[in-house]
């Protein structure tokens, strides 16, 4: 039990510190991205790609930001929080689309009514992904001995890479791969396709990051600047 309180303090100052705009931001994109995960939207040979790819770069910017200004446990705390979000958020949706209504809502029903499978193989992979991102982020930028544009850049376009290709490869091969051929009975993706779409949707991903980043950068150093969460910093300047 105080192992539960110490966390849940811990939460309330984070949240206390870090700008609200980047919680609202990480946890609206994740919710968003698990619905649009349920489409596929093309394919490259092997490789499928869901609708979930499109906003994907944006969480991954938030975690670094997170990351370089408050450090790698602060973002996987934020990571699991917009986890549990987007939980929250799906079983809402599914409970409203299993409410017997006389008009026909039929479509509504079967967008919303959440699939247990692609919930489960997205949760499994963003929470992964985003542990391995803040922790090989944090990693990177003790190599360098000031913050630095090729310091920001660095730790955040290494850590993206290899959390893109995480995230792609564990929710394409645990919602293809094993689910799918389960419950709807379909073939189940080659490794070789899993592996493709998380290269590929990864290096694309990147692509969005190096975009991205120059406003990400500017963020931090503002943040710095103003001395933005230095509560939280200093509670934690032991770890």
């Amino acid at each position: 039990m105080s192992k539960i309180k110490s966390i849940l303090k811990d939460y309330k100052l984070l949240l206390n510190n870090v700008p609200a705009l980047v919680t609202t931001i990480f946890v609206c994109c994740t919710c968003l991205m698990n619905l649009m995960a349920s489409k596929i939207i093309f394919h490259i040979g092997d490789a499928v790609f869901t609708g979930g790819f499109i906003l994907s770069a944006i969480p991954f910017l938030c975690m670094d930001t997170t990351t370089k200004r408050f450090g790698a446990r602060a973002s996987i705390m934020l990571n699991v929080l917009s986890a549990i979000g987007n939980l929250i958020a799906v079983g809402l949706l599914a409970l409203v689309a299993a409410i017997p209504s006389s008009d026909d809502y039929t479509h509504f029903n079967y967008i919303f009514g959440a699939v247990w499978f692609i919930v489960l193989s997205s949760t499994v992979a963003f929470v992964a992904s985003g542990v391995a991102n803040s922790l090989i982020n944090a990693a990177i930028g003790k190599l360098f001995n000031k913050t630095s544009a090729v310091e920001f850049y660095s730790r955040s376009f290494v850590s993206t890479f290899v959390g893109q290709v995480i995230d792609n490869f564990l929710f394409i091969w645990l919602a293809y791969t094993i689910f799918a051929p389960m419950v709807w009975k379909t073939a189940p993706l080659p490794i070789v396709g899993c592996l493709g779409t998380a290269i590929i949707g990864g290096a694309v991903e990147l692509l969005a990051e190096v975009v991205l980043s120059p406003v990400a950068f500017r963020i931090v150093k503002n943040w710095e600047k103003n001395g933005t969460g230095q509560a939280y910093i200093d509670a934690h300047a032991d770890n």
